[in-house]
Protein backbone atom coordinates (compact mmCIF):
# COMPACT_ATOMS: atom_id res chain seq x y z
CA UNK A 1 0.00 0.00 0.00
CA UNK A 2 1.27 3.48 -1.17
CA UNK A 3 0.95 6.35 1.57
CA UNK A 4 3.12 9.63 1.83
CA UNK A 5 4.31 11.72 -0.01
CA UNK A 6 4.56 8.93 -3.42
CA UNK A 7 0.91 8.84 -3.22
CA UNK A 8 0.32 12.73 -3.15
CA UNK A 9 2.48 12.65 -6.30
CA UNK A 10 0.47 9.98 -7.95
CA UNK A 11 -2.87 11.26 -7.09
CA UNK A 12 -2.08 15.06 -8.25
CA UNK A 13 0.19 14.49 -11.71
CA UNK A 14 -2.10 11.18 -12.71
CA UNK A 15 -1.03 12.18 -16.77
CA UNK A 16 2.48 12.46 -17.90
CA UNK A 17 3.86 9.68 -15.95
CA UNK A 18 5.70 7.95 -18.54
CA UNK A 19 7.31 9.25 -21.47
CA UNK A 20 5.24 7.88 -23.65
CA UNK A 21 2.36 9.76 -22.44
CA UNK A 22 4.72 12.74 -23.02
CA UNK A 23 5.08 11.44 -26.58
CA UNK A 24 1.57 11.42 -27.43
CA UNK A 25 0.74 14.62 -26.13
CA UNK A 26 4.18 16.30 -28.70
CA UNK A 27 2.29 14.48 -31.51
CA UNK A 28 -1.13 15.90 -30.77
CA UNK A 29 0.30 19.15 -30.43
CA UNK A 30 1.91 18.95 -33.73
CA UNK A 31 -1.12 17.36 -35.44
CA UNK A 32 -3.20 20.30 -33.88
CA UNK A 33 -0.88 23.13 -34.93
CA UNK A 34 0.56 21.58 -38.04
CA UNK A 35 4.90 21.39 -37.89
CA UNK A 36 5.59 24.88 -39.69
CA UNK A 37 3.34 27.00 -37.30
CA UNK A 38 5.14 25.39 -34.03
CA UNK A 39 8.57 27.20 -34.46
CA UNK A 40 6.65 30.66 -34.79
CA UNK A 41 4.27 30.01 -32.03
CA UNK A 42 7.53 29.40 -29.51
CA UNK A 43 9.04 32.44 -30.46
CA UNK A 44 6.66 34.46 -30.05
CA UNK A 45 6.04 32.77 -26.85
CA UNK A 46 9.44 33.26 -25.74
CA UNK A 47 9.78 36.99 -26.94
CA UNK A 48 6.23 37.74 -24.04
CA UNK A 49 7.55 36.04 -21.69
CA UNK A 50 10.64 37.93 -22.09
CA UNK A 51 8.80 41.30 -22.10
CA UNK A 52 6.61 40.17 -19.33
CA UNK A 53 9.83 39.48 -17.17
CA UNK A 54 11.00 42.35 -17.55
CA UNK A 55 8.28 44.18 -16.68
CA UNK A 56 7.84 42.35 -13.63
CA UNK A 57 11.74 43.50 -12.73
CA UNK A 58 10.61 47.06 -13.53
CA UNK A 59 7.37 46.97 -11.76
CA UNK A 60 10.14 45.51 -8.34
CA UNK A 61 12.16 48.19 -9.02
CA UNK A 62 9.63 51.44 -9.06
CA UNK A 63 8.10 49.65 -5.70
CA UNK A 64 11.68 49.76 -4.49
CA UNK A 65 12.05 53.13 -5.19
CA UNK A 66 8.42 54.52 -3.78
CA UNK A 67 9.31 52.53 -0.62
CA UNK A 68 12.89 54.39 -0.25
CA UNK A 69 11.64 58.05 -1.11
CA UNK A 70 13.95 60.47 -2.81
CA UNK A 71 15.75 61.63 -0.13
CA UNK A 72 16.13 57.96 1.19
CA UNK A 73 13.57 58.32 3.89
CA UNK A 74 10.93 55.84 4.46
CA UNK A 75 7.87 56.54 2.25
CA UNK A 76 4.43 56.30 3.36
Amino acid sequence: MRTGAAMRYRLAMPFLREPSHILILLIVVVVLFGAKRLPDSARSLGRSLRIFKSEMKDMKEDGKDKKDGPDGAAGQ
